[in-house]
């Protein structure tokens, strides 16, 4: 899925008690590890809007670095 969101986007995916989330970040970028959205999965299939909203703020991240 964090395929989908840009290159070097990678995703964590953590399970508990509490029920299943996910981080996606990147870290393909010398200053930092920059986490674009992290949210509680309610479904089986990550919804669009998860996904665009990491989109575009990779996107927004890469303006603001100048890449």
């Amino acid at each position: 899925m964090a395929t989908t969101v840009g290159p070097g986007a990678k995703e964590i995916r953590i399970r508990d008690e509490a029920g299943a989330f996910r981080v996606i970040y990147v870290a393909k970028f010398d200053d930092a590890i920059y986490v674009l959205h992290c949210f509680q999965k309610k479904t089986e299939q990550t919804s669009k809007h998860d996904i665009a909203l990491a989109d575009k703020r990779y996107r927004d991240l890469k303006k603001e670095l100048g890449k």
